[in-house]
């Protein structure tokens, strides 16, 4: 929030770019069920530094009654609510995606088991789809993918005047406008702008969803064209068979042999890179000269606040929290090098360095120092 957010929700061709038919098809016989529990009892008792060297196709994770069971059972009444027949199927991976000419998507393992998302936002500072209305936001625009997969949308000489072409490339990373309304908002990150296979998701994520009352919302937007094209589109093909049903599974937990900590220092280095800093100038405004040597250090005071600070940030720009904690670090090790320290007025410095940082990260991101991830 992919972040990860950043965030993840991808269909590029490496795993950190692009990375359910009926809820019998995911469901295993009880004695298996029974099986895998046991193996789950096994290792969500072990210590983090025996866990963090387990192989992920090791821990015999499973859909069947995860927590995830029940989202997927909602995401199939959301579809069937709307007349369409289309039912994706689901498996765990290391990530959100929805492979190209498979009509169906990944979800993260860690959301399969409450140990292991508990040590996904301890790593990582975040949990993507851990709620359940987020994990629902992230199913719609999934199904979005595998939807379009299934019945070859982009062909369709309509949807590439609505959305462009399918077949430009992905970029590593965009550059969001985020006042356009050209695009619907769904997914943290103005996603939407990332490539049209993404505008498409989040448009058809947006329809989908019954609480989005998309025709106000959206009423006096341009985007309201494309919410009304999947409109028409979905009544038009709803109930038909979809021309690709295959059921493939790319890159299945089961199939994933990198330990736990492998996993997460690779994600930490990818989402590390090139992070916003500050220059002394700017820090020395947020917290200027005092002549009080019992006035609390601005690192100290900047690790204080840093739970504020990344809340506000990710809120506000949609930047990954691992990111803006890195910049957070950079802050208080800096201050500590000027020997800077907080005046009396400390509610005055709380704001400016949270608004500061914001600032940081949108002014990278509108002078393109700083893009968003795929």
């Amino acid at each position: 929030m992919p972040p990860t957010h950043v965030h993840t929700t991808k269909t590029l061709a490496t795993r950190w770019q692009r990375r359910a038919y009926l809820l019998s098809a995911i469901a295993k016989p009880r004695g298996a069920v029974t099986r895998q529990h046991k193996t789950v009892r096994r290792w969500a008792d072990w210590p983090e530094e025996r866990l963090l060297d387990t192989r992920l196709c090791d821990l015999d994770l499973k859909l069947a009654r995860s927590p995830l069971e029940e989202r997927i059972a909602t995401l199939y009444r959301e579809l069937d609510l709307r007349g369409i027949g289309f039912r994706p199927h689901c498996w765990l991976s290391d990530c959100w995606f929805s492979p190209d000419g498979v009509p169906g998507f990944a979800i993260p393992f860690y959301l399969a088991h409450p140990r292991l998302a508990r040590l996904e936002k301890r790593w990582m500072l975040e949990l993507e789809g851990g709620s359940r209305p987020e994990c629902l936001k992230l199913m719609r625009h999934e199904t979005a993918h595998a939807l379009a997969n299934a019945y070859r949308l982009h062909l369709r000489r309509e949807w590439r005047r609505r959305f462009g072409r399918a077949s430009r490339s992905y970029p590593d990373s965009y550059l969001p406008r985020p006042y356009s309304r050209s695009y619907v908002i769904h997914l943290e990150g103005w996603y939407a702008q990332s490539h049209p296979h993404e505008d498409w998701a989040e448009t058809f994520a947006v329809w989908l969803d019954p609480r989005s009352n998309w025709r106000e919302r959206y009423g006096g937007w341009p985007a309201i064209r494309k919410l009304r094209y999947v409109d028409t589109l979905m009544q038009e093909i709803g109930p038909r068979r979809p021309a690709l049903h295959n059921r493939r599974r790319i890159e299945p937990v089961s199939a994933l042999r990198v330990t736990l900590r492998q996993y997460f220092e690779q994600k930490q280095e990818r989402l590390g890179a090139f992070y916003p800093r500050f220059h002394r100038q700017q820090l020395e405004l947020i917290f200027p000269p005092t002549r009080s040597q019992r006035a609390e250090p601005a690192s100290h005071f900047i690790r204080r606040h840093r739970r504020d600070a990344l809340a506000a940030v990710s809120l506000w720009t949609a930047a990954s929290r691992y990111r803006v904690n890195l910049t957070l670090d950079h802050m208080a090790q800096l201050a500590d090098e000027l020997d800077l320290r907080t005046g009396a007025d400390r509610e005055s410095a709380r704001l400016a360095l949270i608004s500061a940082l914001i600032m940081l990260y949108m002014g990278s991101l509108h002078a393109g120092k700083s893009r968003l991830t795929l």
